[in-house]
């Protein structure tokens, strides 16, 4: 042993100077004996306790599942009419969907929110929507209780009961239930899947997103597809990664019951399918909407879908008929529902591989099995005239139908995000009236329901009729499992579920329900069903004006009413007939509606004002290249205001090319960048076109600012301006925007400094190529 000569080393913190022995090969550090004090004597020991301690050791429990617990899979697809599927009489195949009807239980009174957030609230929860603040979208809150978009602690999720109680949990897909503030690297995450009671999730964050270059998240980190596969598509990716999970948990966790939510998306705008997919459906619904309900309603008799004495409805004198068409818009027209129908069916196609999955694994004996049809009604939102690029709608954009017919065949794929006309929509919804967001009528609530349990439900040939909410899946979910639902969770004391099971129909198909009384409201439809009897009140506006809300005095609204213990598809409109049941059903919504967060009734722009943001008000913003994929709020608002980038940069020796920054893509944006040295900005306003500046001449190698600087012409959305670009303070091009976009800017794909990452603005790059070439120092960002 040699003494090493005592340093006194640089770590003030520790009040002392170190002395290091070195022993062999290893040197051991000896604090002062003063930091350290040598006790006189030690308690006395003995093997495995001291004698501070008694008893045997023991571990902490490892919770687990009651015996026999099932798995339980519940698949929520989206924008599917009631009439949509072959299993409800639809003209779209689903055959795994029908294999399971074939040996479970079918339900036609199955009823949702008539819009998605509120759906998927009530679904996870067990609550109705109002009781958990997302009386509508996540997108459009207001700060009225019942409707901020808030989740509460108090409204725990059935993920995080079973979690708690032993199961493994997972989701797929889209999750749509987080506060748009809340939707950056930084969170917060306890209202993102991973922090409501999922261990994993792999999807998207918001309403929708491409199939082809989906906003993609794993847990809470953004992934990117990849962009040398040009068969991805978003469908297969979420079977994939499903099939994975399953199989992973097969191996590591076989004997721990699962939870899984799958929510592909499908078939919610865009409607995109695989070439092959899209070629299925060619000429198929070329007959028209008003023959395919016929079809469809006929066929929904055959199976016992619906009563046999059930009345058609007739087709609302704003829809025009099929026949009254042009031929080319006719050919569009049934293009557009080809893509609704090859999305649907391959949907089920790729579930159904995630269902062989339980099967080869030997999980399918065991596994419970709640597949919603859809999260309300068929979305008549894209208009009389279908769109080709969803973002016109968003926009309050009108598209050039001649452009369109020079489009058609991208319809269904990578270079559209294209939704089907409302009339399509109110086929998709037979036999009833209406469509999504109208939850004052059948057409926007009624969805089908099928149940699998293998060796659990009894009589499967039997159509149960039962009145069902969708806030009833989590009770019946929870008495499957043998789960009770805990008064507290992590502390917090449970709002009472509002929901019921529905397990006593496995067995007893004809059960009455328990449920006699349920309020629904949607933008302003209000509904009310009690005992047989339905009240709800005359749309005042289309799903299609989303963005311009309507107004209406509650007092002056139209109401209808219906026996639908007699018609189910809410033919008859018996309010002159029986005046008292219509005030008394009145009564009892408003009754309901004040117990259940539902009043004030306001339009989505009454109490916006004060919505919180992540930029919070700011008027500056520097950014460095790698910022990508920054959403909603967080990002610089530039609509309806002038605004200025620019970024200093150092250009190679080479002609400079990339992105210095972009937001949206192919759909609906902007980006400002460089192609071989010259400055490029492109406004991409959706169905009016591409307004490109672009300098002179390329710019000299070397340190640089380039700017472009946006004059608006009035501080409104939508309004025109002026573009200027300018390298070192000089102008080097300017040009007219004539349209600017007046709401949202495609927030599915966002904001990104020095790089694009899912669809190009414009086709001069393309997203492997897109990153700068030169050296982005800094980005600064002002909003005028």
């Amino acid at each position: 042993m040699r003494l090493i000569k005592r340093q006194r080393l640089g770590f003030g913190f520790l009040g002392s100077s170190i002395a290091v022995i070195t022993l062999g090969l290893v040197s051991i550090p000896s604090l002062a004996q003063e930091a350290l004090p040598r006790p006189e004597t030690y308690p006395p020991m003995v093997i495995g306790k001291t004698a501070a301690t008694s008893g045997q050791p023991t571990w902490p429990n490892r919770v687990t599942a009651p015996q026999g617990a099932p798995n339980v899979v519940v698949i929520l697809t989206d924008d599917v009419g009631f009439g949509s599927s072959s299993t409800f009489g639809g003209l779209v195949p689903t055959p795994n969907y029908d294999a399971l009807a074939k040996n479970g239980a079918r339900y036609n009174q199955f009823n949702t929110a008539a819009f998605c957030s509120p759906t998927r609230a009530a679904l996870l929860t067990g609550r109705d929507p109002h009781n958990v603040n997302m009386g509508n979208v996540s997108n459009i809150p207001t700060a009225y209780k019942g409707y901020n978009s808030v989740i509460p602690k108090s409204a725990g999720m059935v993920s995080d009961v079973l979690r708690l109680n032993g199961y493994n949990t997972a989701a797929f897909g889209k999750w749509h239930l987080t506060p748009e503030w809340d939707q950056t690297e930084f969170g917060p995450f306890d209202r993102w899947p991973t922090g409501q009671g999922f261990e994993y999730w792999y999807g998207f964050i918001g309403g929708d997103t491409d199939q082809f270059a989906p906003s993609l998240y794993e847990n809470t980190r953004a992934v990117a597809p990849p962009t040398n596969d040009p068969s991805y598509i978003l469908d297969r990716d979420l079977a994939d990664h499903a099939i994975r999970w399953i199989k992973h948990h097969q191996q590591i966790e076989p004997n721990r019951p699962f939870f899984i939510y799958y929510a592909p998306g499908s078939a919610h705008a865009p409607n995109s399918a695989p070439k092959e997919w899209l070629a299925k459906f060619r000429g198929k619904f070329d007959q028209g909407w008003d023959v395919a309900r016929q079809q469809i309603f006929r066929r929904q008799k055959k199976m016992g879908i619906i009563p046999a004495d059930t009345k058609l409805t007739p087709r609302p004198d704003f829809f025009p008929a099929w026949n009254s068409l042009s031929a080319d818009r006719r050919k569009v027209y049934a293009r557009y529902m080809e893509a609704f129908a090859a999305q649907l069916a391959y949907s089920d196609d790729q579930i159904g591989r995630v269902i062989a999955e339980l099967r080869t694994s030997g999980q399918m004996d065991n596994t419970l099995i709640v597949f919603v049809q859809g999260d309300n009604g068929a979305s008549a939102e894209a208009g009389l005239q279908g769109v080709m690029d969803e973002e016109s709608v968003t926009n309050n954009n009108t598209e050039d139908f001649a452009e369109v017919l020079k489009r058609i065949d991208d319809i269904g794929g990578p270079r559209a995000q294209n939704v089907y006309p409302s009339m399509w929509a109110w086929a998709m919804g037979t036999p009833f009236q209406y469509y999504k967001q109208v939850a004052s009528h059948f057409g926007g609530i009624r969805n089908g329901l099928v149940v699998n349990w293998p060796g659990h439900i009894e009589k499967s040939n039997v159509v149960r009729s039962q009145f069902l909410d969708v806030s009833d899946v989590m009770p019946t979910v929870l008495e499957a499992a043998g789960i009770q639902m805990p008064a507290a969770i992590n502390g917090i004391t449970q709002q009472p579920m509002d929901g019921s099971s529905f397990l006593y129909s496995f067995k007893n198909p004809s059960e009455p329900s328990p449920r006699h009384l349920k309020a629904y409201e949607m933008l302003q439809n209000l509904g009310v069903y009690k005992d047989g009897w339905w009240a709800g009140t005359k749309p005042i506006a289309g799903p299609w004006d989303i963005m311009k809300p309507a107004n209406g005095a509650l007092e002056s609204r139209q109401w209808e009413l219906y026996h639908v213990s007699e018609d189910y598809s809410q033919a008859k409109n018996l309010a002159s007939v029986y005046p008292d049941k219509l005030r008394e059903l009145q009564d009892d919504f408003f009754a309901e509606a004040g117990k259940n967060n539902i009043l004030p009734i306001h339009n989505n722009k009454e109490g916006s004002e004060g919505r919180p943001t992540v930029s919070n008000g700011r008027s500056q913003f520097v950014f460095q290249s790698g910022m990508t994929r920054l959403l909603g709020t967080a990002a610089p608002s530039t609509i309806g205001r002038s605004y200025s980038f620019a970024a200093d940069v150092v250009l190679p020796s080479t002609p400079a090319n990339g992105v210095l920054v972009t937001q949206g893509g192919r759909f609906g944006g902007y980006a400002f960048y460089m192609k071989d040295g010259v400055v490029v900005f492109d406004y991409n306003t959706p169905a009016i076109k591409h307004f490109v500046i672009r300098s002179k001449e390329a710019v000299a190698p070397g340190e640089h600012t380039i700017a472009a600087e946006f004059t608006s012409d009035t501080a409104t959305p939508g309004s025109p301006g002026t573009l200027r670009l300018l390298v070192d303070g000089k102008e080097v091009s300017s040009g007219r925007i004539d349209r600017t976009q007046t709401s949202t800017i495609l927030d599915s794909e966002g904001f990104a400094v020095g790089e694009d990452v899912l669809t190009p603005v414009n086709d001069d790059y393309d997203i492997s190529g897109s990153k700068f070439t030169g050296e982005l120092i800094r980005l600064l960002v002002e909003l005028k």
